[in-house]
């Protein structure tokens, strides 16, 4: 399914607004990248926010009417923009390229519904002539004008890696020389190349991260599933550990320090911080809106912790989970309380890794709640974070050859 297709001259200057419709910017440009033989993907948006132009990534980006552009969350890095290679700004660099005897006026993006990603589909030529009227504009395919998408091959490369599974992505990068491996992790974006770090082994993981600059390596982590950074600075030097941590925003580090705490074979260890959490009075219709969110990893969409406020970890104190096949047979409106069967299931920060892994085989769970000492929930502990544990090193090397 295809939404209908936006001209990116009606969005400029549009409010940038958060998941409760609070204006918090406006929009100023889109960045495209190239999709190979594709038609070229909206990377994200250029915004003007407090005074200083940042980066949204569209990923991060709920709705656009007309209206506004609307966030799925109330999060963004407000860290200055800086393009990168094989980026395009359309406003800044595409509007008034010629074309033959015409130039671009406006191009077109379209949300595909399906991938959740939107791509430029359509552009509008038009030309000048005496006393500089405009002639007609017409609108052509993005594909009457792909040549202006030809970043040569290292970028065709990259593109279309970035329409790849993350594990495939991370078979084909070990495929190839460390030196350009350096190269193509160079060319991603952020997101991207956190997706694929969390794929590697754990030496090639930290080569990659190592090579990177401070700054850009401090935010490939903050994109991370928090776990799984918590693994990977775990294994880094202390100095290093620590100089990454202070770069980072303030809020992540505080919840990696906080995993770096517990040893790595303990629930407190395998766990991620940031399951999906909501309050005992909360709508079944609101609980499957969260788990149908983009940014959801499947494995955390499974089920919904239930607490008392607050709902941050750790939380109030924790009454139970939900499952999505339970909320699928309950009316939107039944309140999250009124789900829940019998008694909480949990287990503490300290319990060691064999033994979740036995609780969450006996009882054919998907994720299983941590809570600590006063029973407030802390995090969460996943059968992917188990498996990642308790299969033999290097596993990732040999699957699916």
């Amino acid at each position: 399914m295809v939404a209908a297709p936006v001209f990116v001259s009606r969005l400029i200057k549009l409010p940038l607004v958060d998941s409760t419709g609070l204006p918090i910017g406006d929009l100023h440009d889109v960045v495209l990248v190239s999709a190979g033989r594709d038609a070229p993907r909206v990377l994200g948006f250029v915004a003007n926010v407090q005074r200083r132009r940042i980066f949204v990534n569209a990923n991060r980006v709920g709705d656009i009417d007309p209206t506004g552009v609307r966030l799925r969350t109330g999060t963004i890095d407000v860290r200055p923009f800086s393009k990168r290679p094989g980026e395009q700004l359309v406003l800044a660099e595409m509007f008034g390229t010629r074309v033959d005897d015409s130039f671009i006026t406006d191009v077109a993006i379209e949300q595909n519904v399906a991938k959740g990603s939107w791509y430029l589909t359509q552009v509008a030529l038009g030309g000048r002539g005496p006393l500089r009227r405009r002639h007609r504009i017409r609108v052509v395919p993005w594909s009457d004008v792909a040549v202006l998408f030809d970043e040569g091959p290292e970028y065709a490369e990259v593109a279309q890696l970035r329409e790849m599974h993350q594990s495939d992505v991370a078979r084909r990068l070990l495929a190839l020389p460390r030196d350009k491996r350096q190269q193509v992790a160079a060319m991603l974006e952020d997101e991207r190349l956190a997706d694929l770090i969390e794929e590697l082994p754990e030496d090639e993981a930290i080569r990659l991260i190592e090579s990177l600059d401070l700054e850009r390596a401090a935010h490939v982590l903050e994109e991370m599933e928090p776990d799984d950074a918590a693994d990977l600075l775990g294994d880094l030097p202390e100095y290093e550990r620590m100089e990454l941590l202070d770069a980072m925003d303030r809020n992540d580090s505080v919840s990696l320090r906080r995993l770096l705490a517990y040893d790595d074979d303990t629930a407190g260890g395998l766990m991620t911080p940031e399951p999906v959490i909501l309050l005992r009075t909360a709508s079944v219709a609101e609980a499957l809106a969260q788990i149908r969110r983009a940014n959801t990893p499947a494995e955390l969409a499974a089920q919904v912790f239930v607490v008392n406020p607050p709902t941050s970890t750790p939380t109030g104190e924790f009454l139970g989970s939900v499952g999505f096949q339970r909320l699928l047979r309950e009316a939107p409106g039944t309140a999250l309380e009124h789900c829940i069967d019998g008694e909480p299931d949990m287990v503490t920060a300290d319990l060691p890794l064999r033994e979740v892994a036995e609780r969450l085989a006996s009882y054919d769970l998907l994720a299983v709640a941590v809570c600590d000492a006063a029973g407030r929930l802390i995090g969460a502990v996943t059968v992917d974070d188990v498996l990642d544990q308790v299969l033999p090193e290097g596993w990732r090397r040999r699957v699916r050859r």
